[in-house]
């Protein structure tokens, strides 16, 4: 059996970052995570549907995120619509970014670039 050691996806894109961060709590679809990535950012980024569906691409095809086989109620949604999950693998991969990202503003904070109180 491969093990895949988590590291090697590191440094994340911020496309990929800003995907599985969405993905962390709730499953959602293309233009839900669209809109959570522009909603946690303030508007800061926005991910198009070009970058969004190529990034959701390479992610599915390194299992960081899956597409689940569930939909909700088609009266409530549209059956086109396909939604996405964090996996195993993929919720080790954020944690570590998260890490190495925190590690980064720390070491900022030590040099005296940012307030630690922010």
């Amino acid at each position: 059996m491969n093990v895949i050691d988590p590291q090697n996806f590191l440094p994340l894109k911020p496309a990929a970052f800003h995907i599985l961060l969405s993905l962390a709590d709730t499953e959602r679809h293309g233009y839900g995570i669209m809109q959570e990535v522009q909603n946690c950012t303030n508007g800061a980024v926005k991910l198009g549907p070009g970058t969004l569906y190529t990034a959701i691409k390479r992610l599915v095809a390194d299992g960081l995120i899956a597409e689940t086989e569930e939909r909700p109620d088609p009266q409530l949604d549209d059956e086109r619509r396909r939604y996405y999950s964090i996996t195993a693998l993929g919720r080790q991969v954020i944690a570590l970014e998260a890490r190495r990202l925190a590690d980064l503003v720390d070491m900022a904070v030590a040099k005296k670039l940012l307030n630690p109180t922010r």
